[in-house]
């Protein structure tokens, strides 16, 4: 029998301004090439959830931010590996946003998410998070 895959931790960042949510989309490539996300990324060793997901987004998109309360957590099996995803509340506390290490970013509505290819993991959570889930 095969070992489960030891799962990756990632965490996000739900950044939302005056009804619309940022949202990057991921470099061509990446795994999961061009597909839309909310910025974040793995978690070091030795790093907690809050120092991982300020050095994601500042490396993806040029800004610090101040990491807020846990909004959900979904954990997402894909072929090779689990994804277990934490979404934080957030807000851009310094700078302004350019995509640095990041195909493209948008602010757009939660009724627009459904126009844009989310990862399965962030789709799993956009679901819970607009209490689509079952």
């Amino acid at each position: 029998m095969e070992a489960s895959p030891r799962p990756i931790r990632v965490v996000a960042a739900v950044i939302a301004n005056e009804g619309r949510y940022l949202i990057t989309q991921r470099r061509p490539t990446a795994v999961l090439p061009l597909l839309w996300e909310f910025p974040g990324g793995r978690v070091e060793p030795n790093e907690d959830d809050s120092d991982a997901l300020k050095r994601e987004v500042r490396h993806r998109l040029s800004v610090a931010i101040e990491v807020g309360e846990l909004i959900s957590f979904v954990s997402h099996p894909y072929e090779h590996y689990v994804v277990d995803l934490y979404l934080y509340e957030c807000r851009v506390t310094a700078g302004e946003l350019r995509a640095a290490n990041v195909h493209d970013f948008k602010w757009v509505t939660s009724e627009e998410f459904d126009r844009y290819p989310f990862t399965p993991a962030d789709e799993a959570s956009m679901n819970k998070l607009l209490g689509l889930s079952s």
